[in-house]
């Protein structure tokens, strides 16, 4: 029996990390300006969070949720303090397609509608009523294929308020689209989304998966926005490499007993890596570093030749080449030791660590205008 592999994969093999580092079993060292599709949150390794994660497993690492954890208790309270959701609910499971799938199951329960209405572009995960909500046909099964997603074009105003009626559950939008090619909401759009929930009772959800974490320089992106959603899901970052996710709940949304459960989520260990990265982001202040170097990249990157269009928000940066992108990415990883992650044919996507220095940034910018000049 082999593994299967899910994606394309590089021939490297990474055996070490620290903090923007990667090391192969060839002792080769890589600079990680990717963080494993967003999920590297305080850098590789980061000290804090190994001692707490060993801490807590030299303890208790899992029990089922038939128990009290409390640790559930402080990491919700510490979630709600740094992100400023105080009187929300947490609910704790594994993943971001599984946050997504209850997100909508949830807005289904309490609203006793079936429609939904997501956007071209998104991609919400792969379990089955959060991939019927991703636009791309590649994933998406026939048996995951329904009726009741409704898929509008991201972006427009128009559109939406053309299927937008009292038979809504649910809108489920992202921050920003990141496999989308970092498309980012305009204000307009989302505060749309918003008054339209509100009238007709529907719920709006913010897949903050990949966006949230501190990583736009807010905690969520879409608090750039005079927004506040009815349920926010988060992932990635959240647990800096650790399984976790989360539900967060509005207060007037009242979940019973059998609407959402789990038996993994909300462990000991995850909840220890989840605190870890909160008391890490805090002490750091990894928002604001997030913000301050994702506009010194984004003013190293403009006037770069080869690059068209970038869109960035802190450190979640797309850059839009006008070549495909695929040489110039096998170029920084083989050539010039540098991970990026991909968004379509063109678009280099970028998602660092929140606490990347300047000199890690520069080490970026000189490696990304030797692999243009060579893939010219």
């Amino acid at each position: 029996m082999i593994p299967f592999d899910v994606y394309p994969v590089f021939d490297i093999n990474p055996v070490k990390a620290e903090g923007s580092y990667l090391w192969d079993d060839k002792g080769t060292k890589y600079l990680d300006f990717y963080g494993g599709h967003a999920v590297i949150s305080i850098g590789h390794s980061h000290p804090y969070y190994v001692k707490k994660i060993s801490e807590q497993l030299s303890q208790i690492g899992f029990y089922s949720n038939s128990v009290k954890i409390p640790m559930q208790n402080e990491l919700a309270e510490k979630l709600g303090k740094l992100s400023g959701y105080t009187d929300y609910q947490l609910f704790l499971c594994n993943s971001g397609a599984e946050a997504n799938e209850n997100a909508l199951k949830l807005a289904s329960f309490v609203t006793g509608r079936k429609k939904v209405i997501s956007f071209t572009g998104a991609f919400h995960g792969r379990t089955s009523l959060a991939v019927a909500a991703t636009d791309n046909p590649k994933i998406v099964a026939p048996v995951n294929a329904t009726e009741n997603i409704v898929f509008v074009p991201f972006n427009d105003t128009t559109a939406f308020l053309n299927v937008m009626d009292a038979e809504v559950a649910a809108v489920i939008v992202e921050g920003i689209q990141g496999v989308g090619g970092i498309q980012i909401p305009s204000a307009d759009f989302l505060e749309t989304i918003q008054a339209n929930c509100k009238e007709f009772g529907a719920k709006l959800i913010l897949d903050e998966v990949q966006s949230g974490y501190g990583r736009t320089g807010r905690f969520f992106a879409h608090q750039h926005f005079n927004v506040k959603p009815d349920i926010i899901t988060t992932a990635k970052g959240m647990g800096n490499g650790f399984p976790v996710a989360g539900v967060l709940i509005a207060p007037d949304i009242k979940p019973t007993y059998g609407m959402l459960g789990t038996t993994f989520g909300g462990a000991y260990l995850a909840c220890a890596a989840s605190i870890a990265v909160l008391d890490v982001m805090e002490q750091e202040n990894l928002m604001a570093n997030a913000q301050k170097m994702g506009d010194y990249i984004l003013s190293k990157l403009q006037g770069i030749s080869g690059i068209k269009e970038i869109r960035a928000l802190g450190l979640m940066i797309g850059v839009d080449m006008e070549k495909p992108a695929g040489p110039l990415r096998n170029a920084l990883v083989f050539d010039h030791k540098v991970f990026t992650g991909a968004a379509g044919a063109h678009t280099v996507r970028l998602l660092p660590a929140l606490n990347i220095t300047q000199k890690e940034a520069d080490e970026f910018i000189d490696a990304f205008k030797k692999a243009i000049e060579a893939t010219k």
